[in-house]
């Protein structure tokens, strides 16, 4: 059976096809600039990737050469064929505790919802739509990265703001990257080989986060109402003193948009190191002995550990850790950084384990007392896998 898994972005639409239920990546890819000029996309079929610029005045015209590519490179030979399509949605609120088939109802609370996530939302109710027009027989389904937190209690999820902001607002911690952490922390369990264990999943990359997970649940998150809480991220500052937004607003006459940009695009590694956004980049920049990126990756360090340790007594203890995403999946020298300073837990790093990128690992000594590992994630074999479970019944 094949399914599309898809996520659709404001200006881009990547895509994955799967045979299921062998979970077989068919054919994937990535169409860039939707709407800008110097459009483009990408397909990666059999180990090879080719690059081609396209006119893509919109979403459905990257869906209209996705259907052709398929069909090009007998993928498909009918639009039937395809039976099941994934579409992956930021924010789900508290509406969506999994994935749902969409109807017309779901559809408006997917786009009532755009307030919470302005970038995600709306790009995704585009997406569903261009693809319903061109492939109308197959069932579309919405995958939420929010779902998977909805298990936290609610003394995790509010906070200590009129009661009413949430009842009135909605204005609570929702998390994000569900899928990616469901996927790892399940993964985790068949390694430990137990459905009762005890894990923390470290989503590091150019946005991060990190969760709690017990018994295959989300206990807490660290991103919140949005995804600028919790952790210094590539362009996100994380968690900062709510007083310093009208402090600055009243010292530079910023407005709330001009600060909200600034948190959210001009801060995190970028704003300290003043060099980049890429953790890569600012790597470099501390082998040419750049203060401001050393300072930059410390304080990115410093956040996560501290929510590891924070998590580590709020799950009494855990049996293991994963790293996940870019950073995570990627660099060597920041695992091992984390791992150091979780000393005083009895972990252990294995150097030579360590020496690894984008492939899953164990990566501390045998006599640690907690088990980390590096695990790739995965959230479109996740989005896939939900999908074809509604078609299976």
């Amino acid at each position: 059976m094949k399914i599309l898994s898809v996520n659709a972005g404001s200006s881009s639409l990547k895509f994955q096809m799967y045979e299921m239920p062998e979970e077989k990546v068919l054919i994937s890819g990535v169409f860039e600039r939707i709407g800008i000029n110097g459009s483009c996309y990408t397909i990666k079929l059999n180990g090879e990737k080719v690059s081609k610029d396209a006119i893509l005045n919109s979403h459905k015209d990257a869906v209209k050469i996705l259907v052709e590519e398929l069909i090009a490179n007998n993928i498909i030979a009918d639009l039937n064929e395809i039976k099941g399509i994934g579409h992956r949605i930021v924010q789900g609120a508290d509406k969506f505790e999994s994935s749902v088939v969409i109807n017309d109802e779901v559809l408006k609370t997917i786009s009532d919802l755009s307030s919470l996530a302005p970038l995600h939302n709306p790009a995704a109710v585009i997406g569903i739509e261009a693809f319903k027009e061109m492939i109308p027989n197959a069932v579309a389904v919405a995958v939420f990265d929010t779902s998977f937190h909805q298990t936290m209690e609610e003394e995790t999820y509010l906070y200590a703001l009129p009661y009413e902001w949430y009842t009135d607002y909605q204005v609570r911690k929702y998390g994000a990257h569900g899928t990616s952490h469901k996927y790892v922390a399940n993964r985790l369990s068949d390694i430990l080989n137990k459905k009762d264990s005890k894990v923390i999943v470290c989503h590091l990359g150019n946005g991060g986060s990190i969760t709690a997970v017990k018994n295959g649940k989300c206990v807490d998150t660290s991103m919140g109402f949005t995804p600028n809480a919790g952790l210094v991220m590539g362009t996100r500052c994380g968690d900062i003193d709510a007083s310093i937004i009208p402090y600055m607003m009243q010292k530079t006459n910023m407005t709330p948009q001009d600060i909200d940009n600034v948190i959210n695009k001009k801060s995190g590694l970028l704003g300290i190191s003043g060099v980049s956004s890429d953790s890569r980049d600012v790597e470099n920049g501390i082998k040419e002995g750049n203060k401001r990126c050393l300072l930059a990756e410390k304080i990115f360090v410093r956040r996560v550990v501290d929510y590891i340790a924070k998590y580590y007594v709020l799950l009494n203890g855990v049996d293991a850790i994963a790293f996940t995403a870019g950073i995570g999946e990627n660099s060597i020298t920041i695992r091992k950084q984390i791992i150091e300073k979780l000393s005083i837990l009895g972990v252990e790093l294995d150097e030579e384990r360590n020496n690894v990128r984008g492939k899953e690992q164990l990566i501390t000594a045998d006599n640690s007392k907690i088990a980390c590992y590096v695990i790739p994630t995965d959230e479109e074999v996740m989005i896939a896998r939900d999908t074809y479970s509604f078609i299976e019944g």
